[in-house]
């Protein structure tokens, strides 16, 4: 089976020492990116430790296919312990970091420890080098870009960074890349805000040798990538706004509405009015990437994707795209999760009676980012203040709930329900089997077997790794066999190792069936959990046996 070489590099931010690791059997067992780093958190993270505190351990990882010239390979995983669910959580991010990483020699690198000052830290075939950058506290994701240029000639695709949200610990804070790319679910940008580091650079000469069957294939999805005329190309994922507000929901006013009469002023169409030139990934030729720029006010940003569009547009009753292009411009330079954020400042404006006020979201933004007034209370997310606020807690295991509603493609609610990562729609992507007519979106029962092979399947997607527009595009299971080398049952089981690795670490944090729940009712959604934990193998409860995890976490 194809994975990832390379070793794991491990970094002290504390006693500013780095050690590197041989991770060869860990490797093979999980390939690399999420599965790897779900091994190595699961065996290293302390149960009980807190994601605040110097314990816990980020972990970066690449996969094999980050290796290839291959369209949809140019992306990152970060892992760790999450500062908003309280569980283990990975999230991915695209751009031009991954050949970069790559090239340094290593496949995963590890950041423990707390520092005493803010750092820079510099990571290349040579070593690692620590820079203390106490002048650029709260600085902004493009100024500590400028900053590493102008000092070290590093550019963007060089770095990993976080705002002033991960400096004040704003509960979903972004690891960015690229200036415009986040890590963006969970907080983990809170997590290394934490540590007292800034920046991480990728710089180096010595990506490990790496033999990668098919490569045919890799030439044949990216000629496919190169000429498709797929409306994602134009408008990427705005272009389901207006169909999911006709057809399916658009959730809207922090949810208590499930359409947006002014949908097409900020959708698809709209948003490609605002893109001036095309953007793409490391080595990708699909360019889904959207630049965008308002003429008359010079307001550049990338985006934004449908997910904003709903987070900061619909959800807030805000219909002018320009406001939404601000707002997804504001969390990008302070390194915060769009969706998070935009659901929780929906959650004061429905507390608020301030729909539709996008001079106020704009300042609530703003106000997170650095903690001050009301942005404190705001930057601990819905979870934690829907009380305060008077309003309903539309978040799952702590993470604010997605665009794609439940209530109405009811499997993707089972998913919800039933994720480790919680509210979040890339976890199993069952909405998408739903919107395509392939199961019915009414009801829970019988759909269980399906959210646990999409699962799997995005868990090696995210090991891979392989960005999820080519997963169903361009890479179903016949061209998972031919990439990896292995047959598909095999490939399964690594993503099910990979669920069952990240299950029992939360159980092991107090997680069990009564977190599988949504802020709605959904149609006999005990009995599918049931059936969902009968088919993982765990118990009643939603945990994992011993026995499992012992089989899960081997590696040989």
């Amino acid at each position: 089976m194809l994975h990832a070489k390379g070793t794991l590099l491990t970094i002290d931010v504390g006693d500013r020492t780095a050690t590197t690791s041989n991770i060869d059997d860990e490797l093979a067992s999980f390939i690399g990116g999420r599965g790897v780093a779900t091994k190595l958190a699961h065996d290293r993270i302390p149960f009980d430790a807190d994601p605040l505190g110097p314990e816990n351990r980020l972990y970066l990882a690449s996969g094999p296919l980050q290796q290839s010239r291959m369209s949809f390979t140019g992306r990152m995983n970060l892992t760790g312990l999450s500062p908003l669910t309280d569980g283990l959580l990975s999230s991915n991010a695209g751009g031009y970091l991954s050949r970069n990483f790559v090239a340094t020699g290593h496949s995963v690198v590890e950041i423990v420890g707390e520092s005493d000052e803010l750092l820079a830290i510099h990571v290349t075939d040579d070593g690692v080098e620590f820079e203390p950058v106490s002048e650029l506290e709260e600085a902004g994701v493009p100024d500590v870009t400028d900053a590493m240029n102008e000092r070290h000639g590093l550019e963007s695709e060089n770095l990993v960074t976080i705002g002033p949200a991960g400096e004040h610990e704003v509960r979903f804070a972004s690891v960015m890349t690229y200036d415009e790319r986040a890590f963006g679910r969970g907080g983990l940008g809170a997590a290394l805000g934490a540590k007292n580091v800034k920046c991480v650079s990728f710089a180096g000469e010595s990506a490990p040798e790496l033999e990668l069957p098919n490569e045919d294939l890799h030439m044949e999805v990216h000629r496919e990538a190169a000429t498709s005329d797929d409306i994602m190309r134009r408008q990427g994922t705005s272009n389901l706004t207006e169909f999911l507000n006709d057809e399916f929901s658009l959730p809207t006013r922090y949810f208590n509405e499930l359409e947006f009469e002014h949908a097409a002023d900020i959708g698809g169409n709209a948003v490609e009015e605002k893109k001036y030139e095309k953007a793409s990934c490391s080595v990708c030729a699909f360019a889904c990437k959207l630049p965008t720029r308002d003429e008359a006010s010079g307001l550049e940003t990338e985006g934004p994707e449908y997910e904003t569009v709903f987070s900061f547009g619909s959800n807030c009753g805000v219909d002018d795209v320009v406001d939404v292009m601000k707002s997804n411009e504001l969390c990008d330079r302070y390194g915060m999760d769009t969706i998070s954020c935009g659901v929780t400042v929906a959650a004061y404006l429905a507390a608020n009676d301030e729909f539709g006020n996008a001079d106020l979201v704009h300042e609530l933004v703003e106000k997170i980012a650095f903690r001050e007034g009301d942005g404190d209370l705001l930057a601990e997310g819905v979870a934690r203040i829907h009380e305060d606020l008077g309003v309903d807690n539309w978040a799952i295991k702590g993470l604010e709930h997605a665009a794609h509603d439940g209530r109405v493609v009811q499997g993707q609610g089972l998913s919800y329900a039933v994720a480790n990562r919680g509210g979040d729609h890339m976890y199993s992507t069952t909405m998408i089997d739903e919107y395509h007519g392939r199961i019915e979106r009414e009801g829970t029962t019988g759909k269980a077997e399906t959210v646990i092979e999409n699962e799997n399947r995005n868990a090696l997607r995210d090991s891979g790794i392989i960005c999820q527009f080519g997963v169903g595009r361009a890479v179903e299971a016949d061209r998972f066999e031919r990439l990896f080398d292995a047959e598909y049952d095999e490939l399964q089981q690594v993503g099910a190792n990979v669920v069952e690795l990240e299950r029992h670490f939360n159980n092991r944090r107090g997680f069990d069936d009564g977190d599988d729940r949504v802020p709605y009712d959904l149609p006999d959604l005990e009995s599918s959990k049931r059936d969902y934990y009968r088919a993982r193998g765990w118990n009643d409860d939603g945990t994992v046996p011993a026995d499992a995890v012992a089989s899960a976490s081997r590696s040989d």
